[in-house]
């Protein structure tokens, strides 16, 4: 029977020779993942279900990077009631403050996924993953918790569509753009369930960095995973974090999609999602004069090196405009340490931003930048529905690293084209 990529992963870990759209299994996972607000309940139902230890110590992570460093009393409590039940099974990885970075930026970087894994994970964007060839999906904490004490998960197989990518990204153009442009195309809903499988020869023009935000998103998508074909950039990658052993699974050439969809590159363009939905995408030449009062440029969306360069390019010997708080999020310790070093933190203090610890912060409306009444913000995060980052009010502008620091010297939302040229940089 023909299988896509996702379909092969998945038969391997349930033991099978092969599995079919809609088919229940129960498969293997190589990782389960909880933060600091997912992983409490799913110790309480652990230790409501009876079960005496993890599965595998080395396979159970736990990361506090929501509310961490605390910022209060419950949020101290989360963080504890997590640090004490990895002391007590002996889990080996379990990061905290100073070790922490974002889960989904910190466990490709600490090489504990790689290309064939199964990855369930007690938060929505653990899709983030299928750029390293892996199959990994958002879980419930009840799923987090049978999946801790037994390494087992229940799945429906997805059925898929397929994304073939022709072509190279322009300047200033990353895969933040791409991923909201497929949202804009095929909708919230568009790939409700499905498996997100990219492939083509523009696949190779993409640096992993661009992968794994593209992956992040899918589920914005409604989808189950997103998962990007293997290819050199990523072996070399894993190889760089891991020493684990790579499983790459290729899709039939005959496997059945739901729909597909051919993308060249070269014709994307910056683009931005607007209040309150992913989808609700334009470009600039749609955009017209909306001031903003905020800038966040991070998340497990893109807080990566990468991420935070392209915005040090923009924001170099400029100044953040009056009036716009701008905000820059390391996504790990080793990204922030590395933007020290090279001087990109030093870029965004002389430019008025300020630079924060890791932490999904703002992201979720946490802490680290809530908007008030009526403010708005261009954030590099992953959603922006009502009251996604404060104030039922307030409004969340996604858009690229790129486009957000150049929206920070605009003191509105702006092209980094047009603000780079203006400086007399051209493009």
């Amino acid at each position: 029977m023909s299988m896509t990529m996702t379909q092969k992963i998945l038969a391997a870990h349930a033991g099978l020779d092969s599995v079919e759209a809609g088919q229940l299994i129960l498969a293997s996972v190589d990782r389960v993942l909880g933060n600091d607000i997912t992983s409490p309940v799913a110790i309480r139902e652990f230790d409501r279900i009876g079960a005496k230890d993890v599965f595998d110590k080395n396979k159970v992570t736990m990361v506090m990077d929501h509310f961490a460093p605390n910022k209060d009393i419950k949020a101290a409590v989360q963080c504890k009631m997590c640090r004490d039940f990895c002391n007590e099974h002996e889990v080996v990885h379990f990061y905290d403050v100073g070790r922490m970075g974002i889960e989904h930026a910190l466990l490709p970087e600490k090489g504990l996924v790689v290309a064939g894994d199964v990855v369930v994970g007690a938060d929505s964007h653990t899709c983030t993953y299928g750029a390293l060839g892996a199959f990994s999906t958002g879980v419930g904490s009840t799923d987090m918790a049978c999946a801790m004490a037994t390494g087992k998960a229940w799945f429906k197989v997805p059925s898929a569509i397929k994304f073939v990518l022709k072509g190279k990204l322009n300047k200033y153009v990353s895969g933040k753009d791409l991923i909201l442009h497929i949202i804009g195309m095929i909708g919230v809903d568009g790939a409700l369930y499905k498996s997100m499988e990219f492939t083509g020869e523009g696949v190779s023009s993409l640096s992993v960095y661009d992968r794994l935000t593209v992956c992040n998103m899918a589920i914005e998508a409604g989808a189950k995973n997103g998962i990007f074909e293997v290819d050199e950039k990523t072996v070399s990658y894993i190889n760089e974090h891991s020493d684990r052993e790579i499983k790459i699974y290729k899709a039939d050439e005959d496997a059945k999609y739901d729909a597909e969809y051919e993308i060249d590159l070269s014709k994307i363009k910056s683009t931005v999602a607007f209040p309150h939905l992913p989808e609700n995408t334009h470009t600039f030449d749609e955009i017209g004069d909306i001031k903003i009062d905020q800038v966040v440029i991070g998340s497990c969306t893109n807080g990566q090196y990468k991420d935070l360069f392209e915005a040090a390019e923009i924001l170099k010997g400029k100044k953040v405009a009056k009036n716009v708080r701008a905000i820059v999020i390391p996504a790990t310790q080793d990204i922030y340490l590395k933007a020290v070093e090279t001087g990109l933190v030093k870029i965004f203090i002389e430019s008025g931003c300020v630079v924060s610890t890791p932490t999904c912060g703002p992201c979720l409306g946490g802490y680290m930048g809530i908007l008030a009444a009526g403010e708005r913000a261009v954030a590099t995060t992953n959603r922006n529905f009502v009251g996604r980052m404060g104030d039922v009010t307030s409004e969340v502008y996604l858009a690229s690293p790129a486009v957000a620091a150049a929206s920070a010297v605009a003191g509105k939302i702006a092209d980094p084209a047009v603000i780079m040229k203006e400086y007399g940089v051209e493009k």
